[in-house]
């Protein structure tokens, strides 16, 4: 079997190549998938290239996320020919990942690919999507209807943000969309932005604790500065699901939009996501997300394409989905 592995020498200087190994080097676990497809993240940079800490021993398999169909199981929710998709659970970092043609994992870690989603459209999604899915789900309980005025998506050309911006869209949501790159403004509103906000406008935290009440929810894929300036700017009520950091881990805010404006900050988690509200996201997935619109998001890939893409995930220069063809 092909695989993407990554290797640490003695001077701590890691190297990624395609090799042919043998299939008895995978980990242990229940069931054993042939890959079909997998996609580039944020952390797969990381793990491809430095590990940045992600990465417990070499050599290693990189790829949170993969989508293929059941080869054996040794757990009876499982049997051979079943189509899966999994995301979390720090696979593709302490453990083998998806980057390989085969894969082999915990049964508890799967779930079954919803009816009408292929292995290609479920990478498409990966866990960006499926990150961006459980971060709407997370503003409709806490109260977000359409009609309610227009919600925020920063980093909107990600991959996180080019997902919810088409859910958003699609349940009939006013999708303002933030980036730095005006080149993407044209795919933005493709997707279902109606309005394309400019980084620099909202990038710089201000002394103001509160601004014009303008957003009715965000969806934060940045962090950093740009949160705490959002945060002040949010309607009476309203919340903020977070799902990232592009921006920076920091939070340069005070606490005057929670007490003044009663306006909610959701942490939004999607490695140890519980799997009944997995399996939500992803038949939520199947019927909020345009498949006309995720065809636009993709760019294919094989796995020799991966470590340059890596590097460019990590320079913020992958816009949309990449889509990996783990055995082209």
């Amino acid at each position: 079997m092909r695989a993407l592995i990554v290797e640490k020498d003695d001077e701590g200087k890691t190297s990624a190549s395609v090799q042919e190994i043998e299939e008895s080097r995978l980990p242990e676990g229940e069931v054993t998938v042939a890959v079909e497809y997998s996609t580039v993240n944020y952390k797969d940079g990381l793990c491809i290239g430095p590990g940045g800490g992600l990465v417990r021993n070499y050599p290693h398999v990189p790829g949170i996320d993969f989508a293929g169909t059941v080869e054996a199981s040794d757990d009876p929710r499982y049997r051979a020919g079943d189509k899966v998709v999994l995301t979390g659970w720090r696979v593709g970092e302490a453990h083998w990942g998806g980057y390989a043609e085969k894969a082999r994992v915990k049964a508890d870690w799967l779930v079954p690919l919803p009816d009408g989603l292929s292995t290609r459209a479920a990478m498409a999604v990966g866990t960006a999507g499926f990150t961006a899915m459980l971060a709407v789900m997370a503003l409709e309980k806490h109260g977000l209807k359409p009609g309610q005025g227009p919600v925020l998506v920063t980093g909107a050309s990600g991959g996180v943000g080019s997902v919810a911006t088409a859910i958003l869209a699609k349940l009939g949501y006013e999708v303002a969309g933030v980036t730095g790159r005006p080149e993407s403004a044209d795919y933005l509103r493709d997707l279902g932005a109606t309005q394309i906000v400019a980084r620099d406008e909202i990038a710089e935290t201000v002394k103001r604790p509160l601004e014009s009440e303008t957003w009715a929810g965000c969806v934060d894929a940045v962090g950093g500065a740009m949160l705490a300036r959002v945060l002040g700017q949010m309607k009476y009520g309203a919340s903020v699901a977070a799902v990232g950091l592009a921006g920076g881990a920091g939070l340069p805010a005070t606490v005057v939009p929670f007490l003044l404006r009663g306006v909610n900050l959701l942490g939004i988690d999607s490695v140890m996501q519980p799997y009944e509200s997995r399996l939500e996201a992803w038949k939520r997935v199947a019927t909020d997300l345009p498949m006309e619109k995720l065809e636009a998001m993709i760019k294919p890939a094989t796995l020799a394409d991966l470590p340059g893409l890596g590097a460019d995930i990590l320079k913020g220069q992958v816009r949309g989905r990449v889509v990996v063809d783990v055995n082209a």
